[in-house]
């Protein structure tokens, strides 16, 4: 065994030393190509530029690229986690202290050293949002009691428990390290301005056309990026987009695009597209309104949730928006999901739905709809697949008498009356980068990030508590079951399907894979572009 090591390790010091220990792209071209502007296909504008304060794939696929953040998952080997603005980081025994080491010599673009007093008042701002500043993802740091800044290059989590999801949320991309000095300026100053320490830099915006990164020179890692920069294009249809990548004028869509958009583009393009399956951890469900009635009432929503046939949706969504799997509150590869064994228990999900329609019926007859009800579903203005999916929930749901108008809302708007809770019911894309249950749980926890429809459930809400501090992992598996098992009975959210997403990309782009998320390594410092023949 020793010798197999020892041979492995010779191995890999020849191809160091040979120049070829890097990724399949890069193996295509070994020697990096310095120059180029890459286009990128995007659905829309950004609805600000502050990603502290926003959800949405639009901001952090350009946004991305202007920032660092602590940590982050290596761009190459997705599972690992890796210094960013951070070098190192240590835990003290008990779990209660995280400690980060900051990397030295690292500007701002606007030429301002950063140091451990940006990355307080960034993390002061995700965690303690000041008045009139609103942190999305604020519950997920609960385990986090303060923050201190003991010397420059020193930065330091106390926390009021031991937390197993600290160190991969802390790694979410969303948490960029922004200037103290702008933010003194205006908590609100990173809304509508964009400066970090990033490969990039923005150039220009403009509304409704285009949003233009270039190059940072003065990036802390010498030699990068290799491009001169990145210009996304905002094309708002989705066969415009996909016609965009095939006939040249962009190199990549970062989101995804339908299946049988793809084998279209495959047929035409051949070996000069690129074609990725990632595993993406997210899906869309329905969101309810439960301060509004009829959706107070859990006979109301259960009936709602029986009226899907959740099987049938698949067959008929999958090739038009990658809708395709059937599954619970986690992703059915989660230790943490229920079986679909006892998932077909819960309302909804069995299979036989001629029998799921009539139990729908008698419910809706009980609480007090023999004859339905009508009702109006919030829907964002994108095809892929909110239009779509919410299409197939409107006509399902006429079947049980329930007549649902669609408002489609622009971006913007879509984001802002959902954090508002201005809906009844509200097509809900459930899932993180982070696939942890501290995350993912957050939608159905009162007042946790995400729980756009107030639910606020006691039983839900004490094994919350309870899993979040559990360190025997099979202990905490069946905590986190059992939420969801409160959950699905008591249909508090109603799960549709879950996406496979499909990356489609020029052959020309170089030492890039995506991740199971489309909101991650958007940072494209060591990504470049082939000569074109």
């Amino acid at each position: 065994m020793r010798t197999l090591k020892l041979a492995a390790v010779f191995v890999l010091s020849v191809a160091m030393m040979l120049g070829v220990w890097m990724t399949p792209d890069a193996r295509a071209e070994e020697k990096p190509r310095y120059g180029g502007i890459m286009r990128v296909a995007i659905e829309g504008d950004p609805p600000s530029l502050d990603m502290h304060q926003e959800g949405t794939f639009l901001v952090m696929i350009p946004m991305g690229n202007v920032y660092n953040t602590l940590i982050k998952h290596h761009p190459h080997h997705h599972d690992d986690i890796v210094g960013d603005l951070a070098e190192s980081w240590s835990r003290s025994e008990d779990g209660m202290t995280y400690t980060f080491k900051l990397r030295q010599g690292v500007k701002f673009h606007d030429g301002t050293d950063f140091t451990s007093a940006d990355a307080k008042a960034s993390w002061d701002r995700i965690v303690f949002p000041p008045k009139n500043v609103t942190s999305v993802r604020k519950s997920l740091y609960q385990m986090v009691k303060h923050i201190e800044a003991p010397d420059p290059y020193t930065l330091v989590f106390r926390l009021h428990y031991p937390a197993a999801s600290f160190i991969p949320t802390v790694a979410l991309p969303y948490n960029f390290i922004y200037s103290k000095a702008r933010l003194d300026e205006d908590p609100n100053w990173y809304k509508k301005n964009a400066m970090g320490t990033g490969p990039f830099k923005l150039k220009d915006l403009r509304r409704g056309a285009y949003l233009e990164v270039e190059r940072n020179p003065n990036y802390w890692k010498k030699g990068l990026p290799y491009l001169d920069g990145i210009k996304y294009f905002m094309i708002k249809d989705t066969s415009a987009r996909a016609k965009s990548l095939r006939t040249g004028r962009t190199h990549v869509e970062l989101r995804g695009f339908p299946p049988a958009e793809v084998e279209a583009m495959k047929k035409q393009m051949g070996d000069k597209l690129v074609v990725r399956y990632p595993r993406i951890n997210i899906q869309w469900g329905v969101a309810f309104n439960h301060t509004q009635k009829p959706f107070d009432d859990e006979r109301v929503r259960k009936a709602l949730s029986l009226a899907i046939d959740r099987y049938d949706m698949a067959k008929l969504l999958d090739p038009l928006s990658g809708l395709s799997i059937v599954g619970g509150i986690l992703h059915p590869d989660s230790k943490f999901a229920l079986p679909l064994e006892e998932l077909q228990q819960m309302p909804g999900f069995g299979k036989n739905h001629e029998a799921n329609v009539a139990e729908a019926k008698r419910l809706l007859a009980e609480a007090g709809y023999p004859n339905g009800f009508k009702t109006v579903l919030s829907n964002r203005a994108i095809k892929l697949p909110y239009i779509d999916f919410g299409i197939y929930l409107i006509s399902a749901w006429k079947k049980i008498g329930v007549e649902a108008e669609p408002v489609l809302k622009e971006s913007a708007v879509y984001t802002k009356d959902s954090l508002n809770h201005n809906f009844a019911l509200n097509v809900d894309p459930l899932g993180s980068p982070s696939k942890d249950p501290d995350v993912m749980l957050q939608n159905f926890i009162t007042n946790g990030t995400g729980n756009i429809g107030l639910i606020s459930d006691p039983e839900v809400d004490a094994l919350f508590e309870k899993q979040k501090v559990e360190l025997d992992e099979q202990k905490r598996i069946e905590l986190v079951k059992e939420a969801q098992r409160k959950i699905l009975n008591k249909m508090l959210w109603m799960p549709g399907l879950w996406w496979t997403r499909i990356e489609t990309r020029s052959a020309l782009i170089k030492n890039y894979e995506p991740m199971h998320y489309h909101h991650m390594n958007r940072r494209m410092e060591d990504v470049w572009l082939a000569k074109e023949n």
